[in-house]
């Protein structure tokens, strides 16, 4: 079965006032739990970065777990986690970031990655940037070779690409 874009947006849930009230939530654990959306999105990704060299995909805790392994496995990668403070068990480093609703830090093992990966940051949805912004930092500290950065799901309105340089590619397979 192949299936439209149209289709996968159309399969997200939106949920008013979440986490905060004047937040409209993007839910793609609705893409998650269809077998053809979740089949539909790892060939639209894997065919986006078959070519790019990838070494390692770096998820964003928690949305980022779920795409990224699933990425990694295709396109013959590692995979490694970005995480909030306190949940990576080796030595790290991390970065601060304000949001769209609030402060947080990620964090990252500090031997995740060196000058010889070509790096795919992957996270659920981009919005105004700050967590990706933040992530990419923090995987520019390990000095890859290459960052691409990608999204199942960028709010376009939001203009969260402004917030890379131009040396980072920005993705998304859908645009609302």
């Amino acid at each position: 079965m192949i299936m439209s874009k149209e289709t996968l947006i159309k399969s997200i849930r939106e949920i008013p006032d979440f986490p905060i009230p004047g937040i409209l939530f993007y839910d793609v654990t609705t893409l998650f739990k269809d077998p053809w959306c979740l089949q539909e999105l790892s060939n639209i990704m894997y065919e986006m970065y078959k070519d790019k060299g990838i070494t390692k995909v770096v998820g964003i805790e928690s949305r980022g777990f779920i795409m990224g392994p699933i990425l990694a496995t295709r396109l013959n990668a590692g995979f490694i986690p970005i995480r909030k403070p306190g949940k990576l068990p080796a030595e790290t480093l991390e970065e601060s970031y304000d949001k769209e609703y609030g402060k947080d830090t990620v964090q990252i093992h500090k031997d995740a990655l060196d000058e010889n990966d070509v790096v795919l940051l992957h996270d659920d949805l981009l919005a105004t940037g700050g967590t990706m912004k933040a992530a990419c930092e923090l995987v520019k500290k390990l000095k890859p070779k290459k960052v691409y950065v990608n999204f199942i799901i960028e709010l376009k309105d939001l203009n969260g690409k402004s917030v890379f340089g131009d040396d980072v590619e920005v993705e998304s397979v859908l645009s609302l």
